[in-house]
């Protein structure tokens, strides 16, 4: 049995103090009207001339028809600031509640696969996955009330929520956004959303459950329930997260399509998870509670990390080059930011992280087994892939108001944390030896 440490247990719960000021310093800090804005925008070099500018319009507006118009545009302009300085917050936290949700859940995904597959190598890690998607629960709560948040208007993070969208007598109508109202409408998103986070606790719940149940047992009719139970989960999540991926992050710019985004999202999270597993495994393998784990346990993770990687830029490659050949300017307008505005660096620096690093790396099958090695790559890849998910949120919700600073930060250490203690907890709770399974002798000899 594994016994949650009180040291980790104490940085994971100052983890959570921290981001969560962190958090509340965002949203306390985020600008509250237009003359907040305005006054930021004096005090950025970058935008001084364009605020004095915005002043000037402001103040002659009422002598000329055309200077008139030139106020409205720029009160317009302010308006649109301010929306994305109030987003700012909130997308932090949306990037982080994602990111470690959709860790434990292809964690879950990846153990389901084991079952289905009846994979002899990787029963030893059995526990340590049902650990990490033991956060699925707490990880839904939050991300749902965010959701719930977004619902009721408490932020504008889905422009598609704007009151007066479907509503061609409105000012705000907006013809291509409401052609897709009968799956864009905020009562329905939610009701999916709702479905996604109950599906994955549920099946969670079950696997689990007839997990602890094979232990205690040794019931065959167990193991063929939980095989069952995997195929069926790996069916509706394949289901599942193609409309996820839709309802959460691609209509967050909802003039934007790609038929390859959920592919996308998958790919960056599976290999998230992957070295989620692997960290875990060495971490413990080092406190000397896994002596039946051994290197070839940990090269066959580190071959996972190593070939998601590249089935991670198949993806990134295909709906990259698909968009720019076309040169379409709906789709092309995706890009834009992203390649050569204001995002350029996160973007290229991801692209590096998770393709570049993990080909100069990992590609050796020596260095996979060796844990330090593992665990500094596990790191860039993780933090290559948050940055991915960073940069498919910000641009559509808070444009050029972007910045990696105290709102970010809180929101990152607060989710780490909560990981960490609602992980290293699961797993204290059951022994790490899944003796009830059939194949676990083959495990404990497996070599590569």
């Amino acid at each position: 049995m594994y016994t949650f440490s009180g040291r980790l247990k104490t940085v994971s719960l100052v983890l959570m103090i921290i981001g969560a000021l962190g958090i509340g310093y965002g949203f306390f800090t985020a600008p509250k009207t237009t003359e907040d804005v305005e006054q930021a925008m004096a005090h950025d070099d970058g935008h001084h001339e364009e605020a004095e500018s915005h002043s000037e319009v402001a103040a002659q507006g009422e002598s000329h028809e055309g200077e008139e118009h030139s106020a409205e545009e720029a009160q317009s302009h302010l308006e649109h600031l301010l929306h994305q300085g109030q987003n700012r917050p909130w997308a932090a936290f949306f990037i982080a509640a994602f990111f470690f949700l959709m860790i434990s859940v292809c964690v879950l995904v990846f153990y389901a696969i084991q079952w289905a597959a009846q994979a002899g190598w990787s029963i030893v890690l059995f526990r340590i996955m049902e650990g990490i998607s033991a956060y699925i629960l707490p990880g839904s709560i939050l991300l749902f009330l965010f959701l719930l948040a977004s619902g009721f208007h408490m932020n504008h993070i889905y422009v598609w929520m704007a009151d007066g969208t479907f509503d061609p007598a409105s000012e705000n109508y907006d013809a291509i956004i409401a052609e897709k109202s009968w799956w864009l409408n905020t009562p329905g998103w939610l009701i999916r959303s709702f479905i996604y986070l109950f599906v994955y606790n549920i099946f969670r719940y079950m696997l689990r459950k007839n997990s602890l149940a094979l232990d205690n047992s040794g019931d065959v009719k167990i193991y063929k329930r939980n095989f069952n139970l995997s195929v069926a989960f790996i069916v509706m999540f394949g289901i599942l997260e193609l409309f996820m991926s839709f309802d959460w992050l691609m209509s967050l710019d909802p003039h934007w399509y790609s038929q390859l985004y959920s592919f996308y999202v998958f790919a960056s999270v599976l290999v998230s998870a992957i070295t989620t597993i692997a960290l875990v495994t060495i971490y413990l393998k080092n406190k000397g509670v896994l002596p039946f784990v051994n290197n070839s346990h940990i090269h066959d993770l580190a071959k996972y990390m190593f070939g998601f990687s590249i089935f991670w830029t198949y993806f990134f490659f295909d709906q990259f080059m698909l968009q720019w050949y076309a040169n379409i300017p709906e789709e092309a307008a995706y890009f834009f930011p992203r390649l050569i505005g204001s995002y350029q660096l996160p973007f290229i620096s991801m692209l590096v992280m998770n393709f570049v690093f993990p080909i100069l790396i990992l590609m050796d099958s020596d260095f996979k087994r060796v844990p330090w090695f593992v665990v500094a790559a596990g790191f860039v890849i993780l933090t290559g892939h948050y940055i991915d998910i960073f940069q498919l949120i910000m641009p559509a919700t808070v444009g050029d108001s972007w910045g990696i600073g105290i709102p970010e930060l809180g929101a990152l250490a607060f989710f780490l944390g909560l990981f960490i203690f609602v992980v290293f907890t699961a797993i204290s709770k059951a022994p790490l030896h899944a003796k009830g399974n059939p194949f676990m002798k083959e495990s404990e000899i497996y070599h590569y």
